[in-house]
């Protein structure tokens, strides 16, 4: 057990530094948010950021994903143990999820997630208590839907009726209540991506969920052989197919970021709890620093994003304005910054308090009705 839940935490501290890959972009790029958008899938940008891009794209986001699954069915393995009602307060979970996606969005960063898993946990928390049957059904309609769309958009991008670039728009960005108030205004092209990939994240949480009851974590026979066919399908195939993809140029930016990076983030699942599982010597620092985030996993993609607005922004120190024209390199020292400070910070933090700040303040949020509940029912 102990061996498993090392690697669920690092586990998630690679997938929150990963996904942090992914979105410094946005605040390092030197037109803003509209300029990100604008190379978003259209290739776009220097060789260097292009094979950077490449590494992270899709997969920490596809990974973080699957770890929301497998946590979902250890809340729903806590539930079964304790006699409790499932999914019942669990419920009450997904709308804090909700409520911190939403002010995260509003208040932080155009392209928060957690909205999107709030929606999809609710959902998959009915499907966990059903059978394998059922489970594999949806799991293949969803895939199904996901793979359609994929399809719909590269069809148009091969014909030229589709089109991945110019938003049409220009943000204030000088201050940080204009920020919100882009934010609200042009809602539906923030949160467009969220709503596409819908189907593809319900498929991550089922999969996440059952790849954890099927042991793929354990330090077992049947865990060690889960995760190296995780490692010959997630790296040995998705990997290449990946850089194929990449190849053949943007018309083909669909099928890299929602099924050849999803497939990808199979095999870092293997992969990293192989490499954990075989670990078997005190971790060191590094080790210890990803766990931390791991365990804060909230409190640092939420901080990730403050830090880079912060620091990026023309509200904060502006960083981008000054330095933002070198490109590749300043978005790599950006991101190995902001990871150094958030491995410190959650491994002091964590040394020190049980929960991360906001995983505290959450968790006071949801048990405050249960105990109301609980004191009117008896």
């Amino acid at each position: 057990m102990g061996a498993r839940i090392a690697a669920l935490d690092v586990l998630r501290g690679v997938a929150i530094l990963g996904t942090f890959g992914t979105n410094v972009w946005v605040f390092t790029h030197p037109q803003g948010v509209t300029g990100f958008l604008a190379d978003f899938g259209s290739g776009g940008g220097t060789t260097v950021e292009s094979v950077l891009q490449l590494l992270t794209n899709g997969k920490f986001l596809g990974l973080l994903s699957i770890m929301f699954g497998i946590g979902l069915a250890i809340q729903h393995g806590s539930a079964v143990r304790r006699g409790r009602r499932w999914p019942g307060w669990y419920l009450w979970r997904s709308a804090l999820l909700l409520l911190e996606g939403l002010l995260h969005y509003l208040l932080v960063f155009e392209f928060d997630v957690l909205v999107f898993y709030a929606v999809v946990s609710v959902l998959v928390a009915f499907l966990v208590a059903r059978g394998s049957r059922v489970q594999v059904g949806w799991m293949v309609a969803a895939g199904a839907v996901n793979l359609a769309v994929v399809a719909l958009i590269t069809v148009g991008l091969l014909l030229g009726e589709t089109s991945v670039g110019d938003p049409g728009f220009v943000l204030a960005g000088d201050s940080w209540w204009g920020g919100v108030v882009d934010r609200v205004r042009y809602f539906g092209v923030f949160r467009a991506e969220g709503f596409l990939v819908l189907p593809l994240s319900t498929v991550l949480f089922l999969a996440g969920a059952r790849l954890f009851r099927a042991g793929a974590l354990e330090d077992s026979a049947r865990g060690a052989v889960l995760r190296r066919r995780l490692v010959v399908w997630g790296l040995g195939v998705g990997v290449p197919l990946n850089v194929a993809t990449t190849l053949a140029g943007p018309d083909w930016f669909a099928v890299d970021r929602y099924v050849c990076a999803p497939l990808v983030a199979f095999g870092l699942l293997g992969g990293i709890a192989a490499l954990v599982d075989r670990l078997r010597a005190e971790p060191g620092p590094l080790r210890r620093g990803v766990t931390a985030v791991g365990r804060s996993a909230l409190s640092c993609y939420v901080g990730q994003n403050v830090l880079a607005s912060v620091l990026c922004y023309r509200w904060g120190l502006g960083l981008t304005d000054r330095w933002g024209h070198l490109g590749a390199g300043f978005t790599v020292a950006v991101w190995l910054v902001i990871s150094s400070l958030l491995v410190l910070g959650a491994s002091w933090w964590m040394g020190r308090f049980a929960r991360g700040p906001v995983e505290a303040v959450w968790d006071l949020a949801y048990r405050a009705p249960q105990r109301l509940f609980h004191r009117v029912a008896a």
